[in-house]
C-alpha cells in the first residue's frame, strides 16, 4: 500500500478523486484480504478486469459476523462489536488505526456541524454504554471530550439532571446536540415531554428489542411533537465502518468526500441500480476501511436521490440475500 494513501482519503475533493483511490484500495484489498480475495474468486471476478468504482464487488456485511476481514498485516488492535439483538452472530470489526477512526468520525462531524468546541453534547445510548466495544460509544466519548463543556456527558436514568444542563446552555447561547438510541429518545419525550426547540435532537436509529419498532417518519413526527422541534436529525453508521452519514431532517442523508452510496439490484445483488429513486439494497464504498474491507453490501434497503442524498427504508425480512452470500471454501 502507497504510504500517502490513508491521508489522501481525506483530500477527496473531486469524482475523479474519488474513483481513483477506490480503484487503488481495491487492488490492494483484492490482492491481501484473504476473505474478500476469496470472495471475488468465487464470484469469478478477475481484479485486473474492474476498471469502474460501481463494477468493484461488494462484500456482504455478514461477513463480518463469521470472519476476520482484515487488509494487509494488520491484527486489528481495536475492536468493534455489534450489538447482536436480532439473535443473529455479533459482527466484528477488527480496527488496525484508531487513529484513522477518529479522524473519519471528527472530519464528518465538523463537515456536517462545525467544531464540537461549540457544543454541549448530552448523550442517550443507554443500550451502548451497557456493553463494551460499542463504536458509537467510542465516538460519542470522543465528541464529548472535544467539546470540553462540563456539561456533556453520558445520561441514562438522570435525565432530569442532563435537561436543567440542557436548559443551561441554551441560556449561555452555546449550541446543544443531545444524540440518543431511538428508543431512549421516546422514553424522554413521553417522561418529560422536554421544550427543546434550538437543541440538535439526532437519534441513532433502533428499538434494541426495548419498543416496538416505528418506521422513521412516524418516530420522527412524534419526536417532533413531543420535543417541540422543527426536525429530528439522524446518523448513519455501523459497527463495519469507519464513516458515517447525517440527515439534518426529512430522512435524507449526506456522506462525506470518501463514502458514497450505491443501490443494488435486490433481485440481483451483483447488479447495482442505475436509475435513481428506486429502492434496493444499499452499497457502500467507506474508503475509511481501507485496512478492513471498503466495500460493503448491508442488509438495509434505500433509494438515492439525483443530489447524492439517500433515504434508509428498512430492513430486508432476511438478510442472506439471494446469490449475495456466496460460501467460501
Amino acid at each position: 500500500m502507497n504510504p500517502d494513501l490513508p491521508d489522501r482519503i481525506f483530500k477527496i475533493n473531486s469524482r475523479t478523486d474519488f474513483h481513483n483511490i477506490a480503484l487503488e484500495i481495491f487492488r490492494y484489498q483484492a490482492a491481501t484480504n484473504k476473505i474478500y480475495n476469496s470472495f471475488i474468486k468465487n464470484l469469478g471476478i478477475d481484479p485486473d478486469t474492474v476498471v469502474q468504482a460501481e463494477d468493484i464487488p461488494f462484500l456482504p456485511v455478514s461477513f463480518f459476523r463469521t470472519h476476520k476481514v482484515i487488509s494487509g498485516i494488520h491484527t486489528g488492535n481495536l475492536v468493534f462489536e455489534s450489538s447482536g439483538t436480532s439473535g443473529k452472530m455479533t459482527s466484528r470489526h477488527f480496527v488496525a488505526d484508531g487513529g484513522l477512526y477518529e479522524k473519519s468520525f471528527l472530519r464528518t462531524f465538523r463537515l456536517f456541524y462545525g467544531d464540537p468546541a461549540d457544543y454541549m453534547i448530552a448523550a442517550l445510548l443507554p443500550s451502548y454504554t451497557e456493553r463494551a466495544n460499542s463504536s458509537l460509544v467510542y465516538m460519542v466519548d470522543r465528541l464529548i471530550k472535544e467539546s470540553g463543556c462540563p456539561s456533556s456527558g453520558f445520561y441514562r436514568e438522570n435525565t432530569n439532571e442532563m435537561l436543567s444542563y440542557i436548559y443551561s446552555a441554551r441560556r449561555e447561547e452555546k449550541k446543544v446536540l443531545l444524540i440518543g438510541v431511538s428508543y431512549a429518545l421516546l422514553d424522554l419525550s413521553e417522561k418529560n415531554s422536554p421544550d427543546l426547540s434550538d437543541v440538535i435532537v439526532m437519534e441513532t436509529g433502533g428499538m434494541k428489542g426495548r419498543r416496538k419498532e416505528m418506521i422513521r417518519d412516524e418516530l420522527h413526527s412524534v419526536l417532533k411533537k413531543k420535543l417541540n422541534v422543527d426536525r429530528i436529525h439522524s446518523e448513519y453508521g455501523m459497527t463495519e465502518l469507519l464513516s458515517q452519514a447525517y440527515s439534518k431532517g426529512d430522512g435524507l442523508f449526506f456522506c462525506p468526500p470518501w463514502m458514497k452510496i450505491l443501490i443494488r439490484d435486490p433481485l440481483d445483488p451483483l447488479s447495482i441500480l442505475q436509475d435513481y429513486g428506486k429502492t434496493g439494497g444499499i452499497n457502500i464504498i467507506d474508503l475509511a476501511n481501507i485496512n478492513s474491507c471498503s466495500f460493503i453490501a448491508t442488509d438495509d434497503l434505500g433509494k438515492l436521490h439525483p443530489d447524492n442524498s439517500f433515504e434508509v427504508m428498512g430492513r430486508f425480512d432476511s438478510s442472506d440475500i439471494r446469490g449475495c452470500n456466496l460460501l467460501l471454501e
